[in-house]
């Protein structure tokens, strides 16, 4: 398995709008579903990297330990279904209702949301504050599958709580690692 780290696009970046349908509920969601939150987390996963099967379970309560915290959470997965059927929007409604997942899993069918907003693996971790703005992108923890340190969400959840609390970031903002995004052939791209 090939790891590929995250771009750390610059922080400020201002959230690029998008429209995707939750593969659970069949809603759209888009920026506006999340006004009037302090915060807005978008988690780039899939359902067959071995990265996000590692943390799936922690991002489940992620969603669950945040839901009440003025905190948006939002999974896209952007993988090409057609070159890799296990990312479907039925097998990703399967594994979010399997984890219990509280908050929107959306495909990313065009993978323009992957594109605007820079993710390349998973997972990919994107924190947003109240005015949109990037104030955290990297790595949910220092595990990784196989070596051995425990999934605790430790980086994202700082991260998570400073928004919260209206405080800065001040840690260091380590890379994510995990699969590549799946790009279909007419946007394939290299970073």
């Amino acid at each position: 398995m090939a790891a590929v780290s995250s771009t750390m696009i610059p922080l400020g970046t201002t959230a690029p709008n998008f429209l995707l349908t939750d593969v659970v509920s069949g809603k759209k969601v888009s920026l506006d579903s999340f006004k009037g939150k302090k915060g807005l987390l978008i988690m780039f996963i899939c359902a067959h990297c071995p990265y996000v099967q590692h943390v799936k379970l922690q991002l489940a309560r992620i969603g669950k330990d945040y839901q009440d915290q003025n905190i948006a959470i939002v999974a896209v997965s952007s993988n090409d279904a057609s070159t890799y059927p296990e990312d479907s929007p039925e097998n990703l409604k399967e594994m979010a209702l399997e984890c219990g997942f509280k908050f929107p899993l959306c495909y990313d069918e065009t993978q323009e949301t992957a594109r605007a907003y820079g993710a390349v693996c998973t997972p990919d971790f994107f924190l947003f504050d109240e005015n949109r703005k990037l104030v955290y992108r990297g790595q949910m923890d220092d595990s990784r599958p196989g070596n051995r340190k425990p999934v605790t969400g430790q980086d994202l959840r700082k991260a998570l709580d400073a928004v919260i609390q209206g405080k800065a970031i001040d840690f260091e903002q380590k890379p994510s690692l995990g699969c590549s995004i799946k790009w279909k052939p007419e946007n394939s791209r290299k970073f």
